[in-house]
């Protein structure tokens, strides 16, 4: 193969997979808190194990919220009500070590506060954002699979198609790039756990037929390779078989691999927090100028100072593919868009109960209307701009 040409595998995980439960608690918890007061800042960490769900972090708001009762209801929504599996929304225990936000910190963040007057980021860091045209959701093709297998795993779960399943699950999609161009799936990998009364045979045909075809058919062809549940036997899962955390899936929150990452997680985060409001921005930033046409390929950097609001460095790169010279678009992106954090989350709306959702299934490439740093409102400006 030549440097054109490879194979290029992402992975998706399930709402029911136990770092998943973790981020959807954190978020429905941050969510209620917004609910409440929009200006609340929280940094919410979730823990799952065997029987017990642990909530710990940081909080600033004028609201108060039940967390017990927004944990026992996320795990619920996900579906984990049986209790042979070991852990169910009912009967879990939850503990709760919530502290207030540092003085500190919280000076540096809100407006007119602190050594600088804007209001300045939460934290100091790198985000990355990414987009590319070789799907119309204009992210790259695995992760877009990916997330489509597990999404329609939850499906078939809830709706019955597939009775047996149970909430834990994972994919992994190999896609054969041929010019660097997206031709065909080389490889399939699906765990999806199940009841014990089911046979490894059934739940290998049925996840094939009814989850993997109707999401991949077009990429399939003979020569397509399928490892469904490879050990032979998933009736062990969720966080019995394996602890979960907030934030150990954010290559699986943002684009498979593909493009660089910062580091730093979203969900329990509020979007005082350039972890997760500047990464937003830079996916929207990224996306407008493929959608514009100016590159088929873009990765936007924002490096931030914790308490200063303007970014430190904005970086693209556009892997060859650009019709304009980088610095060009750097001095694009200063231009027209919102780079500070409090021009990032006016923009954005932010200030709403919209995080639980993003949870699973991926922050980018959606179409809910939620998603509000999925807009490609800016392209025609930018193609203009840019004289193409």
């Amino acid at each position: 193969m030549s440097n054109q040409d490879y194979i290029f595998t992402s992975e998706s995980v399930t709402e029911g997979h136990p770092d998943k439960i973790c981020d959807q608690i954190s978020d429905a918890i941050l969510d209620e808190l917004i609910r409440q007061d929009p200006h609340s800042h929280a940094g919410i960490e979730t823990l799952v194990t065997t029987g017990l769900v642990v909530v710990a972090g940081e909080i600033r708001t004028k609201g108060y919220v039940d967390i017990a009762k927004v944990v026992r209801q996320t795990i619920k929504d996900i579906g984990y009500d049986d209790h042979t599996i070991g852990f169910h929304w009912e009967d879990c225990g939850v503990i709760v070590a919530i502290d207030e936000q540092s003085p500190d910190i919280s000076q540096g963040v809100d407006a007119g506060r602190g050594k600088f007057k804007q209001q300045g980021a939460g934290d100091q860091g790198l985000m990355f954002g990414y987009a590319t045209d070789e799907t119309p959701e204009l992210m790259p093709l695995p992760i877009v699979l990916a997330h489509k297998i597990t999404k329609r795993l939850a499906l078939v779960r809830k709706n019955k198609t597939l009775p047996y399943l149970r909430p834990d699950g994972k994919a992994e999609v190999a896609v054969e790039y041929v010019n660097n161009r997206p031709k065909r799936i080389d490889t399939v990998v699906v765990a999806a756990s199940h009841n014990e009364e089911v046979s490894e045979k059934t739940v290998e045909r049925d996840i094939i037929n009814k989850v993997v075809k109707p999401v991949c058919g077009r990429y399939l062809d003979h020569r397509t390779k399928f490892f469904i549940n490879a050990t032979g036997r998933f009736v062990k899962c969720g966080p019995p078989a394996d602890a979960g955390l907030t934030g150990r899936k954010i290559i699986v929150d943002t684009y498979g691999g593909h493009g660089s990452h910062g580091g730093g997680a979203f969900s329990g985060k509020d979007p005082s927090k350039v972890d997760r409001s500047a990464s937003y921005a830079a996916r929207y930033i990224a996306k407008n100028i493929v959608a514009a046409g100016i590159a088929q390929r873009c990765e936007i950097q924002l490096a931030y100072v914790i308490g200063v609001a303007e970014p430190i460095s904005i970086l693209v790169k556009t892997q060859g593919t650009a019709k304009i010279s980088e610095d060009k678009i750097v001095q694009l992106v200063r231009q027209y868009f919102p780079l500070t954090p409090g021009d990032i989350i006016r923009h954005f709306k932010l200030l709403r109960p919209i995080y639980k959702k993003t949870a699973a299934y991926g922050h980018f490439g959606r179409t809910d209307k939620d998603f509000s740093w999925e807009k490609t409102d800016l392209a025609a400006k930018l193609r203009k701009a840019a004289g193409i």
